[in-house]
């Protein structure tokens, strides 16, 4: 598929974050919108260093989004567009809204490390 829409996407509510995802290419493209604070740490245990590795490029909707590296703190805002390389733990302060773009293969992992802690932590 060349273009997707949230409309054209079947939404996935995970309580706190709601989720439509599709793929462009090898791109994985993700609608999110975080009704509670959530600190992505505890959900990225199984992944190198505790920290996803998958790059991502975004744009913030509405909201503030804090993003933890190693030797500093990124932070984006509304309006903001956004990277994020490799090794980073999120936090996604609760009303925020944005669309990211990730690589497929690796954002393979982070979501595989999701739904094990998931599924662990019901």
């Amino acid at each position: 598929m060349l273009k997707i829409s949230k409309e054209s996407l079947e939404a996935q509510d995970f309580g706190p974050v709601e989720v439509y995802e599709g793929e462009i290419g090898d791109y994985t493209v993700n609608f999110l919108s975080f009704k509670e604070t959530q600190d992505m740490a505890p959900m990225f245990g199984g992944l190198p260093d505790g920290r996803c590795q998958c790059p991502h490029w975004g744009l913030v909707l509405k909201g503030r989004q804090t993003w933890r590296f190693a030797d500093r703190e990124e932070v984006f805002e509304t309006g903001d567009v956004f990277y994020v390389e490799p090794g980073h733990v999120p936090v996604f302060e609760a009303g925020t809204e944005m669309i990211q773009f990730s690589p497929t293969a690796e954002m393979k992992a982070t979501d595989e490390a999701i739904r094990a802690y998931m599924q662990a932590n019901g």
